[in-house]
């Protein structure tokens, strides 16, 4: 089970998602989240993000092209453009820059729920409102199942997503406020306990 620990603003944070053993670690440059970075912050987290570990920068309100200029600059291993206000061709003109492209989305936005349908590598199901940690209805998932690499998001937290996963039965989870103790604020207890109920559960999403 591939693990997404999303919205880390310290490095602290990112050693905790580290040591609990995910995957992936997710930064967000963004002038409207909690979790927004700038772009000098950013940099400096990309870099301390050990080798093994996915470093994947997020944008919700970045011009796609302009966004894949800057994952490549800071040295980021993947680019996730979050939301419909991104299209296909917004896709095409970042690959031509930046290769590695994840598109989130939301099933009420009724998106093409095939993987690679605008050229990414992998696609995050979230719920209709990114980060606000409300959880969504996966019985929509019910023939619209993604398959091949897909994570699942939206309201996951430590007490739910083994329940989450053997319903969804996804490729990976992405998780961001379900971990945290304020908006914004990481706990890095409960990032422990997520990723190692995401990782045992595992076997029952077969």
């Amino acid at each position: 089970m591939f693990v997404k620990v999303c919205g880390l603003k310290t490095a602290a944070d990112i050693d905790a998602a580290v040591a609990a053993g995910a995957d992936a670690v997710g930064l967000v440059i963004s002038g409207t989240s909690v979790r927004g970075l700038g772009r000098d912050r950013a940099a400096r987290l990309a870099a301390h993000v050990p080798a093994g570990v996915l470093s994947v920068l997020v944008v919700n309100d970045t011009p796609a092209a302009e966004a894949a200029r800057i994952a490549g600059e800071l040295g980021f291993g993947a680019l996730q453009l979050h939301g419909t206000a991104y299209r296909e061709e917004d896709f095409a003109a970042a690959a031509g820059i930046f290769p590695r492209l994840w598109r989130a989305t939301s099933l009420s936005d009724r998106p093409d729920t095939r993987v690679g349908a605008y050229g990414e590598e992998v696609l995050l199901l979230d719920s209709p409102r990114a980060g606000s940690g409300e959880p969504w209805d996966l019985s929509l998932l019910e023939g619209a199942r993604p398959e091949g690499p897909w994570l699942l998001a939206g309201g996951l937290a430590p007490h739910n997503v083994g329940e989450a996963i053997g319903r969804a039965r996804p490729w990976g989870v992405d998780v961001s406020s379900g971990v945290e103790s304020a908006p914004g604020v990481k706990d890095h207890d409960l990032i422990h306990t997520f990723v190692t109920a995401a990782k045992r559960a595992a076997p029952h999403a077969a």
